[in-house]
């Protein structure tokens, strides 16, 4: 049995790519083997950006094997239980600390879209995309995340338009609405992908985590909560060997190197 995704890391970016092509499901491996995987990946201060992306160049990801899910409840003990487990791998990825970029190409439907809602980057095809949640045309719901996340990204008036008539949606219908920050060419996406995450990877450590830490979620959040969290962030890298190395690179005239420990 081949591996759910393949593994690489290049340039301080770590990429996963769903190793199911055509269709690239996300089998109850896949989601296995990135409970497993993640926590070492996000704690370890030499990867400072992560990809999702598929083998190919058909599509991203279907979504969930469906053929699955009676085993995987089964397995898991309960459908909270194995949902449970699926917001849990998303949760670490959108609340680990590292910046996580999706590229969205082909079919990219179901938990292929609930995935990269979790990233805090999305790239899109600027051809033969179809993004969206159609769980409705099954009779259900979107399980992973996506009624959260998806109004959080696009706002409520284009999620609902997308959840409740099982809208698919292109590349550039994704960036008019916010969905996605880039619109590229395929050949160009994964390439891209990689570029955005090794200019993030080359941002002071401390200073993207902290960031994220006060960005992410902050639609729940108080203006006063938001500033608080911007103040514990300048705290925390007051003085730090990266804030002291921009200063001095500023004062020298000179592009500076963070992350010089890693």
């Amino acid at each position: 049995m081949s591996d759910p995704y393949l593994y690489s890391v290049s340039n301080a970016v770590a990429t996963f790519s769903i190793n199911d092509a055509p269709w690239n499901l996300m089998s109850v491996a896949y989601i296995d083997r990135l409970e497993e995987q993640l926590p070492d990946v996000l704690g370890d201060d030499r990867i400072r950006a992560i990809v999702f992306t598929g083998e190919g160049e058909a599509n991203f990801s279907a979504g969930m094997n469906l053929r699955q899910i009676p085993e995987g409840i089964r397995r898991a003990g309960s459908p909270e239980a194995f949902f449970g487990q699926r917001h849990r791998v998303l949760d670490m990825i959108e609340n680990g600390g590292t910046p996580a970029i999706a590229t969205l190409f082909g079919f990219c439907l179901g938990g292929g879209l609930e995935l990269p809602l979790a990233c805090h980057f999305r790239l899109a095809a600027d051809t033969g995309a179809q993004i969206g949640l159609p769980e409705m045309d099954l009779g259900s719901v979107p399980a992973w995340g996506g009624s959260a996340r998806l109004p959080r990204a696009v706002g409520r008036t284009h999620a609902l338009d997308m959840i409740l008539r099982g809208l698919k949606i292109d590349g550039e219908h994704a960036y008019r609405i916010g969905l996605v920050s880039e619109v590229l060419p395929i050949a160009e996406l994964k390439p891209r992908a990689q570029a955005l995450g090794e200019a993030l990877a080359a941002q002071p450590r401390e200073a993207v985590k902290s960031m994220l830490e006060a960005v992410v979620g902050f639609e729940t959040k108080t203006l006063a909560e938001s500033m608080a969290d911007e103040a514990a962030a300048v705290s925390a890298n007051r003085g730090s060997k990266n804030a002291v190395e921009g200063m001095q690179a500023f004062m020298e005239k000179r592009k500076p190197v963070f992350n010089q420990d890693s």
